[in-house]
């Protein structure tokens, strides 16, 4: 069953949004609709978008969201929209070495869609960058299974 999916991306040096090109190439070539847009200036109307989303997102700091996705983050405290209707799942960069911040970008994410009323399909993906995988690897292969799970719940 195709799937229309819009995958936001929240990045720093640019991996959160390698993996997520990747990502919708898989899920174009599978048959989906996926649509890549970095969270630069957007707002939470970008949730009124049909389909399904992906938060592919790094770190930052300590523990932040990155810079490009604190807008679209704070409009989601301050206005608090019912996301009851939205459906979506999370790729979490991170890196094992700050273990207590460890993936907290898409975490954070996680936790306000959640408190919004978002359903999360499937459990967040945390890739660590000093493991031995890449990450675009571990996107796709996370991706496959998250896209199935979605259809399954359709």
């Amino acid at each position: 069953m195709s799937q229309k999916i819009t995958i936001l991306v929240g990045t720093m040096t640019g991996t959160a949004e390698i993996v997520a090109e990747d990502v919708r190439d898989m899920l174009k070539d599978e048959g989906h609709e996926a649509e890549l847009i970095l969270m630069d200036d957007l707002d939470c109307a970008v949730f009124k978008r049909p389909g399904a989303f992906l938060i592919s997102t790094s770190t930052y700091g300590q523990g932040d969201v990155p810079d490009n996705a604190m807008k679209l983050y704070g409009k989601l405290q301050s206005e608090r929209p019912n996301l009851a209707d939205m459906r979506y799942g999370v790729i979490a960069l991170g890196d094992r070495a700050y273990n207590e911040t460890f993936s907290h970008g898409g975490t954070r994410f996680d936790a306000i869609l959640s408190e919004l009323g978002a359903k999360r399909v499937g459990d967040i993906l945390r890739h660590d960058a000093s493991s031995d995988i890449v990450p675009e690897d571990a996107g796709v292969e996370w991706a496959k299974e998250w896209v199935n799970a979605l259809a399954a719940e359709a």
